[in-house]
C-alpha cells in the first residue's frame, strides 16, 4: 500500500484534532468543527479550505494553445491572459478523462489544475499526446492551494492585501498579488456555489497564509472547513465530482456540463465525434436532480427504478444542510428525466419514492 501524502497543513490539522481521511491519496480533514456548521459558515459568512491536494501542471510553448485545443472540450482560443476556464478532457468514445481548470498566464503559458486522484493519469495522458508541441511540467508538489469562499470572502481578503479583490471579475485571476506578505496567484473561482477566491501559493507558505486568513476573518464568522462541507456545498450547487458525476464511462454531456463542450470550435479535439453524435442524436441517459418523497437519504450507487425496471443509479446524495431536504443526483434513462417524474430508489433493499426536480438545488441570489 502506497504511503499517504500530506499537504502543508498536516501539522496544523494534528494540532486541531481534525478527523483525517484518505482522499485522492492524501490525508485530509473530513471536518474540523462539524460539516453542517462549516457548510452554513460558507453560505452565510465565509469558510477556508485547504485544497493543496489538487494537481497543477505548467504548459508552455508557442504551440501550447493548439495542443490544449486538441486535448480539451472547451474553446481555449477564447481566453486571454488573466482568464480562467473550466473544461473537460475526453477519451475518443466521449468518456471523461478529467474535468479541470485552465489558467491562461500569457499568450503561450498555461496552468492546468486537475483533480488529486487523477494527477498521474492526467499527466501521462497529456504527455502521451504532446509530440514536442509544448513543454509540460508537474508542479503539484510545489504549489499549495487555499480556497476562501462565502459572501464575506472579499472583505476578509482585503484586510491582508493592498489589491482590491472585489474588483476582480469572476473567472479572472491576477498573478503576483501580495497577500499577508506572500505573492500569490489570486483567482475569483471556487467549488461551493458561493462567491470566493482560490489562492495559489508556494507550498512552504501555505501554513502561514492559512493562519493569517483565519486571524483576519475571526470576527467575520470565518471557519476552517473540511472535505465534508466542500462536498455538500458543491452538491447543492450541482457541481460535478469526478468519480461520481463524471468518469471514463460518463461523458460531460451526460453529466450536465455541456456548456464546457464546444463541438463547433474550429479545432478538432479528442472525443469530438462521439460528443457531437450525442448532441445530434440526443442523450440516452442524463444526470438529474432527485428529491425523496419517502423518508430516506439517496446515496451514491443506489439503484433507481421506474415501474420495476432499473433505469440508472444515484451518483451523489445527502440531506441538504441549506434546504433540509433529502436530495440526490442520478444518472438515469433519458425517458424518465422530465421534472416531476416519480421514480423509486432502492435503499438497502427497500423501494423508496422520489421525484425528478430542477437543479441546481441551491443558487445564491
Amino acid at each position: 500500500m502506497p504511503e499517504m501524502k500530506t499537504t502543508p497543513l498536516y501539522d496544523t490539522y494534528q494540532k486541531m484534532g481534525a478527523k483525517l481521511i484518505d482522499f485522492g491519496g492524501y490525508l485530509l480533514p473530513v471536518q474540523i468543527s462539524g460539516i453542517k456548521q462549516e457548510h452554513q459558515a460558507v453560505r452565510t459568512a465565509a469558510g477556508l479550505f485547504d485544497v493543496s491536494h489538487m494537481g497543477e501542471f505548467y504548459l508552455e510553448g508557442k504551440n501550447a494553445e493548439s495542443f490544449l485545443q486538441r486535448m480539451v472540450t472547451n474553446d481555449v482560443s477564447r481566453t486571454e491572459p488573466g482568464d480562467a476556464m473550466y473544461t473537460a478532457m475526453c477519451y475518443e468514445n466521449g468518456g471523461t478523462v478529467d474535468d479541470l481548470m485552465i489558467y491562461r498566464l500569457t499568450a503561450t503559458n498555461f496552468m492546468l489544475v486537475v483533480n488529486a486522484a487523477n494527477i498521474d493519469k492526467d499527466f501521462d495522458w497529456l504527455t502521451r499526446h504532446l509530440d514536442g508541441q509544448a513543454e509540460l511540467t508537474n508542479e503539484s508538489e510545489n504549489i499549495a492551494l487555499l480556497a476562501l469562499q462565502g459572501p464575506r470572502a472579499a472583505g476578509i481578503l482585503q484586510k491582508l492585501t493592498a489589491f482590491d479583490p472585489s474588483a476582480l471579475p469572476h473567472f479572472k485571476f491576477r498573478q503576483n498579488v501580495p497577500v499577508a506578505g506572500t505573492d500569490v496567484l489570486l483567482s475569483r473561482t471556487g467549488y461551493t456555489g458561493e462567491d470566493g477566491f482560490e489562492i495559489y501559493c508556494p507550498w512552504n507558505h501555505a501554513a502561514s497564509l492559512w493562519s493569517a486568513l483565519l486571524e483576519a476573518g475571526k470576527d467575520d464568522g470565518l471557519l476552517p472547513c473540511g472535505l465534508g462541507a466542500r462536498d455538500t456545498l458543491r452538491f447543492e450547487a450541482r457541481l460535478p465530482l469526478y468519480g461520481q458525476e463524471l468518469s471514463a464511462s460518463i461523458s460531460p454531456l451526460e453529466a450536465g456540463i455541456g456548456f464546457a463542450v464546444k463541438t463547433g470550435k474550429k479545432a478538432d479535439f479528442i472525443g469530438r465525434e462521439a460528443l457531437a453524435g450525442q448532441k445530434k442524436n440526443g442523450l440516452s441517459r442524463k444526470s438529474v436532480g432527485i428529491e425523496m418523497l419517502d423518508r430516506a437519504i439517496p446515496r451514491a450507487h443506489y439503484p433507481v427504478y421506474a415501474g420495476g425496471v432499473r433505469i440508472g443509479e444515484i451518483t451523489s446524495g445527502t440531506q441538504s444542510p441549506t434546504l433540509g431536504k433529502n436530495l440526490g443526483l442520478a444518472l438515469i434513462d433519458a425517458a424518465y428525466t422530465s421534472i416531476g417524474t416519480v421514480v423509486e430508489i432502492d435503499v438497502r433493499g427497500k423501494q423508496k419514492q422520489a421525484q425528478v426536480v430542477r437543479t441546481p438545488f441551491y443558487k445564491r441570489s
